[in-house]
């Protein structure tokens, strides 16, 4: 009999017509996979094979608009979710009103797993784990429409101590890649150990996600620059690792992000499935998209009533000749900006269908089939824009002008000496967010103001960030005439992790007045020129585990930063402690479009 590995997620959900959804699961044998729902929905799928695994991807029809029906999962017949004696409530799936008034968005990013149930927690409690406990506990307890999660899901080069164990059973530790993980096997291990915690697996089977990775995925700093990746080419692990890692992204988060219609005309999908073992076709892609970035976007779309959401690959697809770095190659910045003007004066037939993994980017024809179908692009400008980065485009000044200086250095303008050390400090330091990309930071600034100006400008632009393992809100100004709409850097993380007291202070410091004296000297130092916008921080900075959520109704926005905290009497605890998601901060962004502040 067929069993259920891991599982379910629930992942898409149309908010288009409201009538279907996707269910991701892994078996442990080949078998056909069946999603129920109580009010007669359904789907089903044959699984199919990647290195000895079985996953399906289950397409449901027939839900209906503005419901909720909880759903059920059998393998060749057999019910196997939910689990036995659990004590969660039902999973459902929750279809939205059409048209939908608004969208609740709750993100962050970096999440090391779970401590072992009863265990020491070294980095605090986990916020995931938090909001499905409260989540749980509570049924009329508001749940957000979907989670953001934007990158570091699985940490693939910090392994717990239970997973290292784990591999030291599998090969020589001391043998690279040592306690990191090395092989597609291996990172199964770390999803398994992420999305198996009771109360996350049960968060993810009933709220719908969309995730992008970050470098953690892969590895510290993935492509930080092209030396970096030439010496990592020299080594004798990292080409299994890499292509493992974008194998496992495909199947685990990427296949996922992805509407039915764009899984219809994914033709390496097709190939996965028409084959008793997708393995080697799977194989065969990362490694093209490993060897040429450009043939693949693992950005995509997704439009939530009248909020549009761009998730955008900061990692996989960067440029890194130093002569002409760029976050993203043309093909990703000029698709991300058909994705802004898309529904805003003249039509521009790009693809709300353009977010594949076949290594073939579709063509005009393909956006403009599903523009057709998108109501809200359909009936002019959206009422709300959110880029979804890995990487903060707004950082503390003082960090954002240490990385234009590295990135000057690198490219060599104090000559090779300087050139050396600013490609040793870069790597010693991280330096390689949006700033350390100084022409893509032009590009997105202008951009941004592009969407946010006009007649029918959105009433609030949002850049969702996380990575830096803290939150703050950032606010940006253009020289000259303002964006008509509310422009804000909303940065959090972590999820689950933690940062040593020294970089807090240090990110405190880079926002001071002392730290932008030091941040100018620095740029004159490297004749970078000031960036076109000037920015100050109107949040934070935020430490600890912690959610940021967006409400979105109408032209109105309100923002929730939400910490988990251990607190007496908190929802799942038995005699004491347990753990609470406390706000710590909430603020309207906007109110019928006006904007406003309050919070701190």
């Amino acid at each position: 009999m067929a069993g259920l590995r891991v599982g379910p997620l629930l992942r898409y959900v149309d908010w288009e017509s409201g009538g279907s959804a996707t269910v991701w699961v892994e078996a442990d044998r080949p078998c056909r996979a069946e999603v129920r729902c109580e009010d007669g929905a359904q789907g089903t799928a044959r699984t199919f094979q990647i290195a000895g695994h079985h996953y399906a991807l289950v397409q449901v029809t027939g839900l209906t608009p503005g419901t909720t029906t909880a759903y059920e999962v059998l393998l060749d017949g057999r019910r196997v979710w939910p689990l036995e004696g659990s004590g969660f409530p039902a999973s459902t799936i929750r279809t939205p009103d059409v048209p939908s008034d608004g969208v609740t968005v709750s993100f962050g990013s970096c999440r090391w797993s779970a401590a072992p149930r009863g265990g020491h927690d070294p980095v605090g409690p986990d916020a995931l784990d938090t909001l499905a406990t409260e989540l749980a506990a509570d049924p009329t307890a508001v749940r957000p429409d979907v989670l953001l999660l934007l990158g570091d899901q699985v940490y693939a080069d910090e392994t717990s101590t239970a997973t290292r164990a784990w591999l030291a059973a599998r090969r020589d530790l001391r043998e690279p890649p040592g306690a990191e993980v090395a092989d597609y096997e291996e990172y199964t291990r770390l999803y398994d150990e992420s999305w198996l915690d009771p109360e996350v697996r049960w968060l993810l089977s009933t709220v719908p996600s969309c995730m992008i990775f970050d470098d953690h995925d892969v590895i510290d700093d993935w492509n930080t620059s092209a030396s970096w990746l030439a010496e990592m080419r020299e080594t004798a692990w990292w080409q299994e690792r890499i292509l493992s890692g974008l194998m496992s992204y495909w199947v685990y988060q990427h296949l996922g992000n992805l509407s039915p219609a764009e899984l219809e005309v994914d033709k390496l999908y097709a190939a996965v499935q028409a084959s008793p073992d997708g393995t080697d076709a799977l194989r065969r892609f990362a490694a093209e998209a490993d060897s040429d970035p450009a043939c693949v976007r693992w950005s995509y779309r997704r439009d939530f009533g009248r909020t549009r959401l761009l998730m955008v690959d900061t990692r996989a697809g960067r440029v890194l000749d130093e002569q002409r770095r760029a976050m993203l190659d043309t093909d990703e910045a000029h698709w991300l900006r058909e994705q802004v003007r898309d529904g805003r004066g003249p039509a521009t037939g790009s693809g709300h269908g353009s977010a594949v993994g076949s290594g073939q980017l579709p063509g005009p024809e393909a956006g403009t089939a599903a523009d057709a179908r998108h109501g809200s692009a359909a009936s002019g400008a959206y009422d709300h824009l959110l880029i979804g980065t890995s990487l903060p485009w707004l950082l503390p000044p003082l960090i954002h002008d240490a990385e234009s200086w590295n990135a000057a250095l690198c490219r060599g303008e104090r000559g090779d000496r300087w050139a050396r050390f600013g490609e040793d400090l870069r790597r010693r330091a991280d330096l390689e967010h949006w700033a350390a990309f100084p022409d893509s930071f032009a590009k997105l600034a202008a951009l941004i103001a592009e969407a946010g100006s006009g007649d029918d400008a959105p009433a609030t632009v949002c850049v969702l960030s996380g990575d830096v393992h803290h939150a703050y809100v950032a606010e940006p100004e253009w020289p000259g005439q303002a964006p008509e709409a509310r422009v804000l850097q909303l940065t959090c993380s972590p999820v689950h992790n933690s940062i040593p007291r020294p970089i807090q202070l240090g990110f405190r410091f880079g926002w001071s007045r002392a730290g932008r004296r030091l941040g100018h000297a620095l740029a004159r130092h490297g004749r970078t020129g000031r960036p076109p916008v000037h920015w100050e921080r109107t949040g934070g900075p935020w430490f600890g585990n912690q959610l940021m959520t967006l409400t979105l109704r109408g032209r109105s926005a309100v923002l929730r930063l939400d910490q988990a905290q251990t607190v007496a009497g908190a929802a799942g605890s038995a005699n004491g402690a347990g753990t609470r998601l406390v706000t710590a901060d909430e603020r309207e962004l906007t109110a019928n479009g006006d904007p406003s502040h309050s919070g701190g």
